[in-house]
């Protein structure tokens, strides 16, 4: 049973003892998630969980955090599902309960998944207080999956409330340790490996396809297991869909390619864009568009810093392209927070010191076959800033050098 790589159990242990004082008297569930049943992706739990536990290879598992518990050792209590053994010999094989699983995952209390509703009903028949930790969900949407047992439970023992107790991980999880962010220049880092390679290797009549595979072969053999998202690799018109995945279209002399990608190490995950052309030179064009992008890029990087919000870096970042008369082609926002997830929670508050985010300014122009975006992962120290992704080539003297030795 491996944990995330990089992360101490100390720091495991941490994290769940601030979520304890947090919830105070409450009862909190946090649930790893099941495997989709075709065993077509690798299991990958819920973050919250990743994050309480270190435990990745679990499906149905349950962490049950009981504040008030008068036995220590029970105020954290993970529930794992039973053995398989004749379904393990297909899916591997996983371990007991023992003691040597107790000191691997630094938690005492480990039972079987059909041991929970007894010991969940104990916990809350004492407490009378219930607290989601999971984020809500959306009215068009299945209730969060710690809601819909809370409220099972609250239907059987009147009287029982249930807090609203979603922002406390996220919360957390917005301000990254020193170990997580070590996870995350590491992804970064492999990153930068691959947008090396292919700087040096894009050309005309290649396919997009061919790109995105030369991208992600630098990843793993450079350390990654893979990539945090599905590689976009946009030529062309192509270069102004923010989220085109299709890369199945034939790179041309002349165009602009939008390539965004990002390697996972140790569970954390990078996420850089470059746009470069595709002959190895920018046209005046092209030039006049991407050093527009840059210069609102480079002026919300060098605003971040704790306090600032994210509206904020956008509002500075599109003022400088409305300024220029293209504010109708930047369509999306600045960015987001990085960490377990590509996209992790973002919680609505001012940044923290330890925060990792992206900055994405881009402008799309369907009309003329161009789109510029360029993305790098930025880390809030208490004084500013950190540029993570810097040593990947940005600007058009630095891209159009990198390019040269194709």
């Amino acid at each position: 049973m491996p944990a995330v790589e990089g992360i101490p159990l100390a720091e495991h242990e941490a994290r769940r003892r601030k979520t304890l004082t947090a919830l105070k008297s409450a009862v909190g569930i946090v649930l790893a998630g099941e495997h989709e049943p075709s065993g077509a992706e690798v299991f990958r739990p819920h973050p919250h969980f990743e994050y309480l536990t270190g435990v990745i290879d679990e499906p149905g598992a349950m962490l049950v955090l009981d504040p008030t518990n008068p036995v220590k050792s029970r105020r954290v209590m993970l529930f794992l599902s039973p053995l398989d053994r004749e379904r393990e010999r297909w899916d591997g094989y996983r371990p007991e309960i023992t003691g040597a699983l107790r000191e691997h995952l630094g938690i005492t209390a480990i039972f079987r998944t059909s041991m929970m509703p007894r010991m969940l009903n104990a916990a809350v028949g004492r407490s009378r207080r219930m607290a989601t930790l999971h984020a809500p969900a959306l009215y068009t949407q299945r209730v969060s999956p710690d809601l819909r047992i809370l409220r099972m439970v609250a239907e059987r023992l009147p009287g029982t409330v249930i807090d609203d107790c979603s922002e406390v991980l996220a919360s957390m999880r917005a301000a990254k340790s020193r170990n997580e962010i070590a996870l995350i220049q590491r992804a970064v880092d492999i990153t930068a490996r691959g947008f090396e390679s292919m700087m040096r290797t894009v050309r005309p009549d290649q396919s997009e396809f061919e790109v995105q595979e030369t991208i992600e072969h630098a990843y793993k053999s450079h350390g990654a297991r893979g990539v945090a998202f599905q590689t976009i690799v946009g030529g062309g018109r192509n270069s102004t869909v923010l989220h085109y995945v299709a890369n199945d279209q034939t790179l041309t002399d002349g165009d602009l390619v939008c390539v965004d990608s990002g390697a996972v190490f140790g569970g954390y995950a990078a996420d850089v864009t470059r746009t470069v052309p595709v002959s190895g030179t920018f046209s005046q064009r092209q030039r006049k568009i991407y050093e527009l992008v840059l210069k609102a890029e480079t002026a919300a990087i060098k605003a971040v810093r704790p306090g600032i919000t994210l509206a904020e870096l956008d509002d500075i970042a599109r003022g400088v392209i409305d300024g220029s008369g293209y504010g109708d082609y930047f369509i999306h926002s600045i960015g987001h927070h990085l960490g377990l997830e590509t996209h992790d929670v973002t919680p609505d508050h001012p940044l923290k010191a330890g925060a990792v985010i992206t900055i994405e300014p881009g402008i799309y122009l369907p009309d003329e076959a161009l789109g510029v975006r360029i993305e790098d992962d930025v880390l809030v120290t208490p004084s500013g800033a950190k540029n993570l992704s810097a040593k990947i080539p940005k600007t058009v003297a630095a891209v159009e050098q990198a390019m040269k030795c194709r």
